[in-house]
């Protein structure tokens, strides 16, 4: 073989191998696994080292003292539901049920028409032998087992449970309020005319009347609710004319008393106190918020009265929440809410609610689950804050609910 032909066989034999080393590289080689390089944290000794700077996390109204603008809200924290329990513990349609001073929970069913006590371990018993059919409106005392009976014909009965001492008041008083001791109780007196409207206070079996105030024609503005604290007898609407969503709201004392006023965002007002009298809870409608009612807290004592005014961010009504010490208020809150429900509370009477804790200090919400739908009518929370008790407006029935 010449040399030419020994030459041309080796450099097509080169060609080949880089050929296929070239394939190869290209469809079967393994990637490179690159090892990044790392730079060391030094920190100092036992501390953890910082993390990569990042935005700063910010909670609406989280701020110590203030609570959120309209708008913003607040983290809201949910309890387990293994931590939660709610069990029915009456079958018949309840009324006027309250945790009692002594701990032990009060009712009236309406069913047989008897009171009913149920004692801390769970057990009932009836309070008294006397049946009191029909009964509409319950107004307990808060210190003593005494109540005002109203019934829709307009007929009034006080009642004693420990002495069964039973006494007929007025028709034409209304709206009846126990003074912090139980000792006495403001109502409003309607005589015929409007000259003969009087906010009124009186022993709770009718004597010792004191008239109180003239109410005239506004008697629809008063809102005759004893503040625990003994101050303040009522609330009024009667205050100077500040606009379409913004009222100036009066606090009646007992004996004349000068008292500072508030303004309150809106109309619709209905309010209960804190336990202390110090802080009265209330809810209004405005424009602003849909119509759709908002609760609010503001100081209610002495000198205190209009400072502190808070939006809680929580639309539903104050007659749907209760009072678990001075600071936090449980309440039921619609899931959906039309507009115009504050003017129109019966929208909501068929939508199932959450519960919610609310720190009135903070804003701080927490929700308490529910294992099934309910739409809170009324409700009131144990003396040790563990237990909250409510009933239901399409069931009939009081529940118990371990908060």
């Amino acid at each position: 073989m010449d040399k030419k032909r020994i030459a041309i066989i080796i450099g097509f034999l080169i060609i080949v191998v880089v050929l296929g080393y070239v394939m190869y590289r290209l469809f079967f080689a393994p990637a490179p696994t690159i090892t990044p390089t790392v730079t060391p944290t030094t920190t100092a000794g036992g501390a953890f080292p910082t993390a990569d700077t990042g935005g700063a996390t910010i909670i609406p109204g989280t701020t110590p003292g203030i609570l959120p603008t309209t708008g913003e809200s607040v983290v809201t924290p949910v309890v387990p539901e293994a931590e939660t329990r709610l069990t029915q513990i009456v079958d018949n349609r309840v009324n006027g049920a309250r945790v009692a001073g002594d701990g032990q929970l009060n009712f009236y069913n309406e069913q047989d028409g008897k009171f009913y006590r149920r004692s801390k371990t769970g057990r009932l018993e009836l309070m008294s032998d006397q049946v009191f059919f029909n009964v509409d409106t319950i107004t307990w005392s808060s210190a003593t087992d005494e109540a005002i009976l109203e019934y829709p014909d307009g007929a009034n009965i006080y009642y004693n449970f420990n002495t069964k001492r039973q006494v007929t008041l007025p028709k034409h008083w209304e709206d009846f309020s126990f003074s912090g001791g139980g000792e006495n109780i403001a109502a409003k007196s309607m005589g015929l005319s409007p000259e003969n409207h009087w906010l009124i206070s009186a022993t709770p079996d009718g004597n010792e009347i004191n008239l109180i105030e003239p109410m005239g024609n506004n008697a629809d503005k008063v809102s005759v609710k004893w503040s625990p604290s003994g101050e303040v007898v009522a609330t009024s609407l009667t205050g100077k004319a500040l606009g379409a969503d913004r009222q100036e709201l009066l606090f009646v004392g007992q004996y004349g008393e000068n008292f500072p006023s508030t303004v309150i965002e809106g109309r619709g007002f209905d309010s209960q106190w804190s336990p202390t009298g110090d802080k009265l809870l209330y809810n209004v409608y405005s424009s602003r918020s849909d119509f759709k009612p908002e609760l609010w807290v503001v100081n209610a004592s002495g000198d205190e009265i209009g400072t502190g005014r808070k939006l809680l961010q929580i639309n539903t009504w104050s007659e749907k929440c209760a009072f678990g010490g001075n600071r936090f208020v449980y309440c039921g809150v619609p899931q959906t809410m039309e507009t115009g429900a504050g003017f129109a509370p019966a929208l909501s009477d068929n939508i199932p609610d959450f519960v919610y804790r609310i720190d009135t200090q903070t804003g701080l919400r927490t929700q308490i689950p529910l294992t099934e739908n309910h739409t809170i009518e009324s409700m009131t929370v144990s003396d040790d804050g563990n237990t909250l008790y409510f009933t239901d407006k399409k069931q009939a029935g009081l529940f118990e609910l371990d908060i």
